[in-house]
């Protein structure tokens, strides 16, 4: 890929996209502290996975078109509020990290609420959610929403029946609302397979880093699978509204899935490109009396390196 220029600036260009690649290669190495025989377990029962250089060469692109929709959704003043829901370990997380990876942090925030506090609780349900909305110009990607209601907090026993009820009665009129209001509402829910969730949580408990996301939810979530499942169904029957309905995205396969949704996140959003003005980068002022102090050597980060 390295060649030899007489230009120091494409010399320069070149390793910066070099940096660029090194850290998506970074991001992709997800499974560094596994051992050799559980990658071969893993490979051995996903045979078919999508090839690296058609996913990269197509996330490259989708992330690009992302950026043309952060520059639409300022410059239209437009909001938009994405939902993230599924199966613990369905790898939706991985799905937000390559959304937002190349977005501006100030457009584009995920809101990935703590369990609720005594106070939250004594609130109106969706007391909580709604200062996380978006406001104009901005995208808001939910880890996990007030459909914790529906699922986690019905199946574990945090919720009363009642509660429950109320909230399926609730929820489609609230999310009316928020299309009414002007917001542009995406739900989608990550699914995966008991054999692929049971493969995952195994590789968690052999991989170092990654055992942190663990949680004893997580484990219940193992014994509970059918209850969830039961749980799932009928949420989708009672909150898939033609206003806001849910969109199941398959995960067995981690790139597919990312690409998958993200490709569909783009079609149902009605963004266009946005014409810039051309950027020109301004000569330094040099001021010939300027002398730079020389720092003391102990306000320097030791090069260890």
């Amino acid at each position: 890929m390295t060649h030899e220029s007489d230009d120091p600036s494409l010399d320069w260009l070149e390793a910066e996209l070099e940096d660029s690649l090194d850290e998506d290669f970074e991001i992709e190495f997800s499974e560094p502290m596994l051992s050799m025989e559980i990658r071969r377990i893993y490979k051995d029962q996903r045979p078919d996975l999508l090839d690296r250089q058609v996913y990269f060469r197509n996330l490259l692109r989708l992330q690009a078109e992302l950026i043309k929709l952060q520059d639409w959704v300022q410059h239209t003043n437009s909001k938009v509020l994405i939902i993230m829901e599924g199966r613990d370990a369905a790898g939706k997380g991985g799905v937000i990290k390559r959304i937002t990876q190349r977005l501006n942090p100030r457009v584009a925030r995920v809101v990935a609420l703590p369990a609720p506090s005594r106070r939250e609780q004594s609130q109106w349900y969706f007391q909580r959610y709604v200062p996380y909305l978006p406001s104009g110009g901005e995208m808001v990607l939910f880890d996990r929403s007030w459909y914790n209601r529906a699922g986690v907090e019905r199946v574990m026993g945090f919720a009363t029946e009642d509660q429950v009820e109320q909230f399926f009665q609730d929820v489609p009129e609230f999310e009316r609302m928020l299309v009414r209001s002007g917001i542009i509402l995406l739900k989608y829910w990550f699914s995966i397979t008991d054999e692929e969730q049971q493969l995952r949580f195994l590789m968690r408990v052999h991989d170092p880093m990654k055992q942190w996301k663990l949680s004893p939810m997580d484990l219940e979530s193992r014994i509970r699978w059918e209850q969830y499942t039961k749980a799932k169904e009928e949420m989708f029957a009672r909150t898939n509204i033609p206003e806001a309905p849910w969109y199941i995205v398959e995960g067995n396969d981690k790139k597919r899935e990312r690409l998958n949704c993200i490709e569909h996140l783009l079609s149902k959003i009605p963004y266009e490109d946005i014409p810039h003005e051309k950027v020109t980068l301004p000569d330094r002022r040099y001021n010939p009396d300027y002398e730079r102090q020389v720092l003391p050597d102990e306000l320097y980060v030791p090069k260890v390196y």
